[in-house]
């Protein structure tokens, strides 16, 4: 049976056309004409005066964190249901992870426990991340953190195109970060933006990402520099997929509606909430599992996988991996198991692929129906 991936690359018209000008112009080494473009392109999208286009979405992070002044013991909270790129480069400065619950009405961080750990903690920075396709509550959480005094960056990965009251994911915190990886809702084959509103934060990280070289007729370095900058092929390709960024979100609502719509009449399954103050750009569509109806998500995955359909547990929460194990956790909930565990327990990322037909959904649709011991349904969008 032909391969149903969770969610792969899908290519439009243009990117084959910069590419190949790109080559034309031998322009196929980091920078040049389209990483310029690229940088003005987004920036454009999502009404920020700047973006810096990187080497991944990890290296945006990383950059970002020196970018607000994180060293060496200092604090920095970040979400702790996401993936693992999201507080590692807190590691590569030195600085110690806090990890913050999610809350019950979204995967994404709860403002309740980010405020019970500033009362413990002082953190250089809070990583706020926006999973599977929507924002935090942006205006909530950077509330709090302007009480404090402490910057925001806004770890937008998976919600590129996602809007907040009007506003583009992204954007709300002091420095925003997007992935371009090949899983994400637009790719360029591997890479990252930074994204921010000073023109001195800028300059710096492009200054970082290009090896820390000083304006000199020789190579001269007062600090040190990394190779993070995008090469002038990649944003080729982003640029193409930028123009039909707004396509790619309105497929996968529809993947999402008819997962919900399929599973509506079985009520051990729920899909997971669209948070009411945004729009998501509903990357991947993840639903949850009823505790103790005999059925676990790696049951479901299992039986994707025999049909060759690929799916995926939810994040398994930092908090819980064994390389940050000492590190403190705050709970959403007073006492008990946190929500993010809950979402990891009972959650399953559904093939979410924009190439995926509606036959092709329906064959997911139908085995977790089976599994359920459902009623085969027709049903299509």
């Amino acid at each position: 049976m032909k391969r149903i991936y969770l969610s792969s690359p899908h290519m439009g018209e243009k990117e084959e056309v910069y590419i190949k000008e790109a080559f034309d112009t031998n322009w196929i080494a980091p920078l040049g004409p389209h990483v310029n473009a690229f940088e003005e392109e987004l920036a454009t999208y999502i009404d920020k005066p700047y973006a810096v286009t990187l080497s991944s979405g990890t290296a945006a992070i990383h950059l970002a964190l020196k970018a607000v002044g994180v060293t060496k013991g200092d604090i920095v909270f970040c979400s702790t249901l996401t993936f693992a790129a999201s507080c590692n480069p807190i590691c590569y400065e030195g600085a110690i992870p806090v990890f913050i619950d999610s809350e019950p009405g979204s995967f994404n961080m709860s403002p309740h426990a980010l405020q019970k750990a500033l009362e413990d903690y002082t953190p250089k920075a809070v990583i706020v991340v926006n999973l599977y396709g929507q924002s935090a509550d942006m205006d909530e959480i950077v509330a709090i953190c302007n009480l404090h005094n402490v910057p925001i960056i806004e770890d937008a990965a998976e919600s590129l195109g996602a809007t907040y009251k009007g506003r583009k994911s992204g954007t709300m915190g002091t420095i925003g970060i997007y992935s371009f990886n090949g899983n994400k809702i637009i790719t360029t084959s591997g890479g990252g933006a930074l994204v921010c509103d000073e023109e001195e934060t800028m300059k710096k990280v492009k200054f970082w990402a290009t090896q820390a070289k000083e304006p000199e007729r020789y190579y001269h370095h007062k600090e040190i520099g990394y190779n993070y900058r995008m090469s002038n092929i990649c944003a080729g390709i982003g640029r193409g997929q930028l123009e039909v960024l707004e396509e790619r979100i309105a497929k996968k609502k529809e993947i999402y509606q008819l997962y919900q719509s399929s599973f509506k009449d079985i009520e051990e399954i729920e899909m997971a909430p669209i948070y009411t103050k945004g729009e998501s750009n509903y990357w991947l569509s993840v639903m949850t599992l009823q505790k103790g109806i005999g059925v676990k998500p790696l049951d479901v995955i299992l039986a994707l996988e025999a049909h060759n359909i690929e799916s995926r547990n939810v994040w398994k929460p930092m908090h819980l991996q064994p390389v940050y194990a000492d590190c403190a956790f705050y709970n959403h909930y007073e006492e008990g198991i946190s929500v993010a565990e809950e979402w990891f327990n009972q959650g399953v990322c559904l093939p979410s692929d924009t190439k995926m037909t509606c036959e092709e959904q329906l064959r997911v649709i139908q085995i977790i129906r089976g599994l359920l011991g459902a009623v085969e349904q027709d049903l299509c969008i």
